[in-house]
């Protein structure tokens, strides 16, 4: 049954510019799933719904490869989930549950509508409270003077 699980795909999206325990929680959880293919958005991903990430695209994809629940990255170009859900066909999608609401909730509406074409499944951890790469950098604002 585990060799089984372990063919199965998980689809997980994220900036991942700043790595915290929450990301960490996600990858973990997805990984009992099956494969974790990671969709990093693009640095012109991110520019679309929030500041510009602190590392690019290619060093956000080597901290990625680093962490033992990743098997694969692939480029996510846009927030929206649909056209790497299309080619990958994801037997699960991973989110955090913080994205019912907010910029990501048609995300989330769309992702779910497509899941169904082919009977795939969300799974929804409770997000990690107090903390975010935002409420990250926002610290590191305050306690140092570095504005980004």
């Amino acid at each position: 049954m585990k060799n089984k699980k372990k063919r199965l795909k998980v689809y997980c999206a994220m900036s991942a510019d700043i790595i915290h325990p929450g990301h960490i929680n996600i990858l973990k959880i997805g990984s009992k799933y099956g494969n974790v293919i990671v969709g990093l958005l693009t640095d012109f991903a991110i520019k679309k719904y929030k500041r510009p990430p602190i590392l690019n695209y290619n060093q956000r994809k080597v901290v990625l490869k680093s962490i033992k629940y990743v098997n694969k990255i692939v480029k996510q170009n846009t927030l929206d989930y649909v056209p790497n859900l299309k080619k990958i066909k994801p037997d699960y999608v991973i989110h955090g549950d913080d994205w019912k609401k907010g910029v990501q909730k048609k995300t989330r509406k769309d992702a779910l509508k497509i899941l169904k074409k082919w009977n795939g499944k969300l799974i929804e951890p409770r997000y990690t409270l107090r903390i975010s790469s935002s409420s990250i950098k926002k610290k590191i604002k305050r306690k140092y003077g570095v504005s980004r």
